[in-house]
């Protein structure tokens, strides 16, 4: 009896989760249909797509895309390698100056985005290197490196060192011990951490909003910010059930991609 009443329990609390995480979901995707120039719900004006022609005409939402996109590819090609290298330097190292090093790394995770912002455009001001989506993409980096190793450092961990010691003695160079054995046991790390660059970079706002210089270099962020201080519309629902959908979409495939080929 006790057994199923804690079973019961566990039910009801995980439709309790649901409807806490989906219902949210579910007003913002009905706002995006409902034929009202306000984003809502209630009350139901009818069913209409206009807010996604609206969406799909705007021009400045597109190139906000656009530069999100860049930016988002120019932090994953720096971070990845320099997060992976910061990975095999601090596995290779022990004692105090491995503490040390470990802090010094991970304390742009702990800095909050508007000091990144503000510290990166200062810095490169001092170097007479003016505002844009350059500047985005270095301050991004500065932190997003940081999870990169943290990825990649807890996958080298699971290594088993007797292989590269096996390799070497069976004559390979490093180089083929990289290549062989290191890279391969390290690829869903690697994976990972540009998929991890690559969404953090995109829903950056902090950092960006001090660094893009001008609004010809707005990101997607900075633009719904925007059209959030000069009044909202439903398009901008549209935008978000957009990107929650091809999200879904994304994780859904990969999800069966794992399952059909057993990736790690």
């Amino acid at each position: 009896m006790f057994r199923n009443s804690q079973i019961r329990l566990g039910h009801l609390y995980l439709a309790l989760f649901l409807l806490y995480l989906l219902l949210p979901l579910g007003v913002m995707g009905g706002a995006s249909l409902n034929d009202s120039r306000f984003p809502t719900v209630y009350p139901w004006m009818g069913l209409t797509d206009k807010w996604f022609i609206a969406l799909w005409n705007d021009a400045r939402m597109w190139g906000a895309l656009r530069n999100s996109v860049i930016v988002a590819i120019g932090v994953v090609l720096l971070a990845v390698p320099v997060g992976t290298a910061a990975a095999f330097v601090i596995s290779s190292m022990s004692g105090t100056a491995r503490t040390i090093l470990y802090g010094a790394l991970i304390a742009p995770v702990l800095a909050p985005g508007a000091v990144i912002g503000i510290s990166t455009l200062l810095f490169w001001a001092k170097l007479s290197v003016p505002p844009g989506l350059h500047l985005s993409v270095l301050g991004q980096v500065s932190y997003i490196a940081s999870l990169v190793m943290l990825l990649v450092l807890a996958r080298l961990r699971s290594l088993d060192a007797s292989l590269e010691e096996a390799a070497i003695d069976l004559g390979a160079s490093h180089a083929q011990v990289l290549r062989y054995i290191v890279f391969p046991h390290l690829a869903p790390a690697l994976t990972a951490s540009a998929a991890v660059a690559f969404f953090q970079s995109m829903e950056n706002f902090n950092i960006t909003l001090f660094t893009r210089g001008t609004s010809s270099s707005d990101t997607l962020t900075v633009y719904v910010f925007s059209m959030v201080r000069g009044g909202v519309t439903p398009s901008i629902n549209a935008l978000a059930l957009i990107i929650v959908s091809v999200t879904l979409l994304v994780t859904t495939a990969f999800a069966l991609l794992r399952q059909s080929s057993r990736l790690p």
